[in-house]
C-alpha cells in the first residue's frame, strides 16, 4: 500500500503558491535516480517532463555564518509505471468498459489511480559556471516535488536567450506548447567545437540545417557560412535577402545597414585549380595507377611545384614534366630500361581525367575571400558532380582554408586570397561520403585535422549524416555539440550511443518514437540535453520528397495531354507517333 501522504491535496501548496505534483518514494535504480508518486490529475508529468525539489544547504560562504539557500535541484522523468490498475476480473469482458464495471461494484478507479515517477538527477544551476551541480544526494522520503514553470526552464535550459548576441533559436521544447519554452544554441559554442546532425532519411535533417543557416545569418550573427550541397537542397536559401528578418538600419546617417547575402554557386562553376592538388589527390583521382606510373607523376609533381613556385601550372604542364622525368630517369638507368609504355599509358590518363574536365580547371577556382565573407551564405552545389571529384573538391577547400587561416592568424599574410581574417562555419551535407567508416578517401585526414585543430584557428565545421553507422567515429565524436532526429536503424543508433558522450541512454531510447521535426539536442551548446520541436523555416524547403501518385495524375491531366499534343505537332504525322489516343 501506498501512503496517503503520495496524495497531496489541492490546497496543499508551498510557502510561495505554487502546487506540489507529488511526494518523493525513495531512490532509484541508480545513485542519481529518485522516485516520486503523483495522481496527475492533469496528466503533464509525461517522460521526459522536467520536475525539482527544494534542497536547503549553505552556499560557498555559509562557513561565515550565511544563511542557507533553497536551490531546485532539477531532474528528469524517465519511467512513468501506474501503481493502482483495474482488477484482472474487470477487464474480462471486452465488450463492457472496465469503468462501468467499476461503477457497478462502487469502485472509484479515479480515486484509486496513482503512478509512480521515475526521475533522473540533474542537478542544481549555477549561473557562474553555467552548469548543473549534481547535489550528490537522493531527496528525502515524503519531499515535495513541483513541476518546472516554462519561465525556469527558458532561464536554465539554454546559455542564450531569444534574439541575444551569439543566439539561434531553433525551436521550442516538446513537452510543452509550441514556444512556450525556447530552445536556443550558442552559436559560439556549436561554431567553436563542431556540430553533427545526424538522422534517418525523411526525419528532417537539412530542415533542422536550414533553419541554423537562417539562424547564423540574422542580424545579432552576421555568420560567414558555406555549405557543401550534393543533391542541389539549399538553393532556396537564395531568399534570405528578400526577408526583412534577415536585415537590420544601420542607425548612423550615411552607413549602410545589413543585408544577408547568399551565393549559389551550379555544378558548372564548381571549379578546382589543377595546380592545388597533391599526390594524394592524383592516387584518388587516377586509382588504377602501376607503381611505376605513381613514381613518375611523383617526381612529376614535385619537378613542376619547385618551378613555379605558388604559380598555377596547367594539365599540358604536367605532362610535359612527366616526358621530362621518363627522358632524365632513362638517361640515369644503366640498363637502359624503357618506360615508354608507361609513360604513354600515364599521360593518356591525364588527358582524359584533366583535359577538358567539368570540374578541374588549369587556372579557374574558388575564390577563397569571394566564398567566405561575413554576413554571406555560401551553397557549392554538387549535385552533378562524381562523388570522387566531391571528395577531392572538399579535400583541396579545406586545405586552403585550414592554411589561409592559419597563416592569418599567425601574421603570415595580410593581404591576397590566402588572407582570411574571420572565423568561418562549413556544412557539410551527406558527410559519410567525405569520411566514411571502415575505408580512407581523400577527404577524410584533412575533416580530421580541421576537426581537431581548426577550433584555435576559427574554422568551425558541421557534419549531416542520414547513416552515423557509415561515417567515421573519429570525426562523429569530435563535434561537441549533437542534434540527433528520428533513427530506426540498429546499427546507427549503436554508432551514435558510442560516438556521444552528452546523451543520456533514457533519451537515446527515443530516437525510434521521435516524429518529423522532432530532435535531441545535447553537448556544448546547450546546458543541458533537450528534445526540442524545431520551428517553422522562414524560406521554403528544398528538400521535400517527391509526391509520386500525384505527379502520375497529374501526367493525365487535361493540360499535360494538351501540352504534350502541341510538342509532338512540329514532327508531323510520317515523322512521329503519339501515346495519347
Amino acid at each position: 500500500m501506498v501512503s496517503d501522504s503520495a496524495n497531496v491535496p489541492p490546497v496543499s501548496r508551498g510557502r510561495t503558491g505554487r502546487k506540489p505534483v507529488g511526494i518523493t518514494k525513495g531512490p532509484g535504480e541508480s545513485a542519481h535516480e529518485y522516485t516520486f508518486v503523483s495522481r496527475d490529475d492533469e496528466q503533464v508529468l509525461k517522460n521526459g517532463e522536467y520536475v525539482y525539489y527544494e534542497l536547503n544547504e549553505p552556499d560557498e560562504w555559509g562557513q561565515n555564518g550565511a544563511q542557507p539557500v533553497a536551490r531546485r535541484v532539477l531532474g528528469r522523468i524517465i519511467k512513468r509505471v501506474p501503481l493502482q490498475l483495474y482488477p484482472d476480473t474487470f477487464l474480462a469482458e471486452p465488450e463492457v468498459s472496465p469503468a462501468q464495471v467499476a461503477a457497478m461494484v462502487g469502485y472509484d478507479a479515479r480515486a484509486n489511480e496513482l503512478f509512480e515517477l521515475h526521475v533522473a538527477i540533474m542537478g542544481y544551476y549555477d549561473p557562474e559556471s553555467g552548469s548543473f551541480i549534481n547535489p550528490w544526494i537522493p531527496p528525502q522520503s515524503g519531499k515535495q516535488i513541483f513541476l518546472a514553470d516554462d519561465e525556469m526552464l527558458s532561464q536554465i535550459l539554454c546559455r542564450k536567450r531569444v534574439g541575444q548576441l551569439g543566439s539561434a533559436t531553433i525551436g521550442s521544447l516538446l513537452t510543452r506548447t509550441p514556444g512556450a519554452v525556447p530552445i536556443v544554441l550558442s552559436v559560439k559554442d556549436f561554431v567553436s567545437t563542431h556540430l553533427a546532425i545526424i538522422a534517418s532519411t525523411g526525419a528532417g535533417k537539412s530542415y533542422l540545417a536550414s533553419v541554423i543557416i537562417e539562424e547564423l545569418m540574422r542580424p545579432y550573427n552576421k555568420a560567414c557560412v558555406l555549405i557543401v550541397d550534393p543533391h542541389g537542397e539549399y538553393g532556396t536559401l537564395d531568399q534570405l535577402p528578400n526577408l526583412p528578418e534577415f536585415s537590420e538600419e544601420s542607425g548612423e546617417e550615411g552607413v549602410e545597414g545589413y543585408r544577408a547575402q547568399v551565393r549559389i554557386y551550379h555544378p558548372d562553376q564548381v571549379k578546382v585549380r589543377l595546380s592545388t592538388l597533391n599526390m594524394g589527390d592524383m592516387r584518388h583521382l587516377l586509382p588504377e595507377m602501376t607503381e611505376k606510373q605513381q613514381y613518375l607523376l611523383s617526381r612529376a609533381l614535385r619537378k613542376l611545384n619547385e618551378k613555379k613556385r605558388g604559380t598555377p601550372w596547367s594539365a599540358q604542364d604536367l605532362i610535359e614534366a612527366i616526358r621530362q622525368v621518363a627522358r632524365s630517369k632513362n638517361d640515369e638507368d644503366s640498363e637502359g630500361a624503357d618506360d615508354s609504355s608507361t609513360v604513354r599509358a600515364l599521360i593518356w590518363r591525364i588527358e582524359q581525367r584533366f583535359v577538358d574536365s567539368f570540374t578541374f580547371d588549369d587556372v579557374q577556382h574558388l575564390d577563397l575571400p569571394e566564398i567566405f565573407k561575413p554576413g554571406q551564405c555560401t551553397v557549392l552545389q554538387l549535385n552533378e558532380v562524381d562523388e570522387r571529384d566531391q571528395q577531392v573538391i572538399v579535400a583541396t577547400l579545406l586545405r586552403r582554408l585550414y592554411q589561409a587561416r592559419m597563416n592569418t592568424e599567425r601574421g603570415k599574410v595580410h593581404s591576397g586570397e590566402s588572407y582570411l581574417p574571420y572565423p568561418v562555419f562549413v556544412l557539410l551535407e551527406e558527410g559519410h561520403h567525405f569520411a566514411p567508416s571502415g575505408t580512407e578517401v581523400v577527404s577524410t585526414q584533412i575533416l580530421k585535422q580541421v576537426l581537431a585543430e581548426g577550433r584555435k584557428f576559427g574554422i568551425g565545421v558541421g557534419i549531416i549524416s542520414q547513416r552515423p553507422g557509415k561515417l567515421d567515429a573519429d570525426v562523429l565524436s569530435q563535434c561537441q555539440t549533437q542534434c540527433i532526429m528520428r533513427i530506426v536503424n540498429e546499427i546507427d543508433q549503436k554508432s551514435v550511443a558510442a560516438a556521444i558522450e552528452g546523451v543520456g541512454r533514457d533519451l537515446l531510447d527515443n530516437l525510434p518514437a521521435l516524429s518529423k521535426g522532432q530532435v535531441i539536442v545535447a553537448g556544448a551548446a546547450v546546458n543541458t540535453p533537450v528534445i526540442c520541436r524545431v520551428r517553422q523555416r522562414l524560406t521554403r524547403h528544398g528538400g521535400e520528397s517527391k509526391d509520386a501518385p500525384d505527379i502520375w495524375q497529374k501526367y493525365f491531366s487535361p493540360e499535360a495531354r494538351g501540352s504534350r499534343r502541341l510538342q509532338e505537332a512540329p514532327l508531323g504525322n510520317n515523322q512521329g507517333f503519339s501515346l495519347l489516343k
